[in-house]
């Protein structure tokens, strides 16, 4: 008896769900064929019925990761936020929390995945730079909120474009440099601290609550 249409639409999506989670905590070439079907509970041979390479499935893994990225930065600045609070600030609390540090498998896809992207084919590059592209203007958005209205309306955003792109460089890049760290958590710790006051600062949100 065949597999139903959505059965297989099930399947392809546990070895998807299953392949993110392999890729983000060993590298995708550190991941066979063998290991990351196991994982997703089929054997090696039933690969080739959803995928047509290891190659395809990983742009798919990049093109999923960066959409769900996409998604749940979105979700969480639109979540409610008090009086006193900052949409900013609480992104870059999130972010530089040692929490967020230690979840490999569901934290941020950009730093999960920026080192194999490079090894990677065509496909899973354009993936990876329309879902950056697009997480880029997010978070201009979202500083451009912490600006004074300029009547140079192309200007003002040119500036919070380029204080996102910033913005977020410091931030991928001190998730990376912690997580690498593993031999001295303290150093690691420490970097996080460091680049999250300086961006609260530079933001001018090192305040206490209602003094902002």
């Amino acid at each position: 008896m065949g597999v139903s249409k959505q059965k297989a639409e099930e399947n392809r999506k546990a070895i998807l769900a299953a392949s993110e989670k392999l890729f983000r905590e060993h590298g995708i070439d550190g991941v066979g064929l063998s290991a990351l079907m196991k994982a997703a509970g089929f054997t090696q041979g039933g690969f080739y019925n959803h995928f047509e390479s290891k190659e395809a499935l990983a742009a798919e893994v990049v093109a999923t990761a960066m959409d769900k990225a996409n998604d749940d930065l979105k979700a969480a600045i639109a979540t409610p936020i008090g009086p006193d609070g900052n949409r900013l600030r609480r992104q870059i609390d999130y972010y530089l929390s040692g929490a967020h540090c230690s979840d490999i498998e569901h934290g941020c896809a950009i730093a999960g995945l920026t080192a194999d992207v490079r090894r990677l084919g065509h496909e899973a590059q354009v993936h990876f730079a329309s879902g950056l592209e697009v997480m880029i203007e997010t978070l201009t958005a979202l500083i451009a909120e912490q600006r004074p209205e300029s009547k140079d309306a192309d200007q003002a955003r040119d500036e919070a474009r380029r204080e996102a792109i910033s913005f977020y460089n410091e931030m991928v890049g001190a998730l990376i440099l912690s997580r690498a760290l593993a031999g001295n958590p303290q150093l690691a710790e420490e970097i996080l601290n460091a680049s999250h006051q300086t961006l609260l600062k530079r933001f001018a949100l090192d305040a206490e609550p209602g003094q902002r």
